[in-house]
């Protein structure tokens, strides 16, 4: 008897492919969470990491977003982990995100000042990254840097 073929789940290959990075800021075991304002370009309301195109490399790309959306320094963060990419497709915006994932220890968190791309910042237990409407797999992209 034959056994039923399983569907291959396959990539939608007519979808542009944009690069980003999504940074996550860890402190005392919490990590950033930030609002994004209704300025941005895409998903306006949604909790994510610090994240932006990536225009030079995605390692020079998360230290000048960090800079841009928080005010922190390289000075003031220590790289934990840079994760392997993960590929997130979204139908509606015609899109597959790249996102290449990474984790940094932030060693004073005063210092952090939000930009116009973001109206909240929440500092939570990555365990209860759930609970809150987020920019399209974000969990799977903090699984790829922290295992607490």
């Amino acid at each position: 008897m034959r056994q039923p073929r399983a569907k291959a789940r396959t990539m939608t290959s007519s979808l542009p492919e944009k690069h980003v990075v999504t940074c996550f800021i860890e402190s005392d075991g919490e990590i950033l969470l930030l609002r994004r304002s209704q300025q941005v370009g895409s998903y306006q309301g949604r909790w994510a990491g610090v994240s932006g195109y990536v225009e030079t490399t995605a390692d020079e790309q998360s230290l000048t977003e960090i800079g841009e959306e928080t005010s922190l320094q390289p000075m003031d963060l220590e790289l934990l982990k840079k994760g392997e990419p993960l590929s997130v497709e979204d139908e509606e915006l015609n899109v597959r995100w790249v996102v290449h994932p990474y984790l940094f220890h932030v060693k004073d968190r005063s210092k952090i000042r939000t930009d116009w791309e973001h109206t909240e910042t929440k500092w939570i237990t990555p365990k209860d990254i759930g609970k809150f409407t987020t920019v399209p797999r974000l969990k799977e992209t903090l699984d790829r840097v922290y295992h607490g």
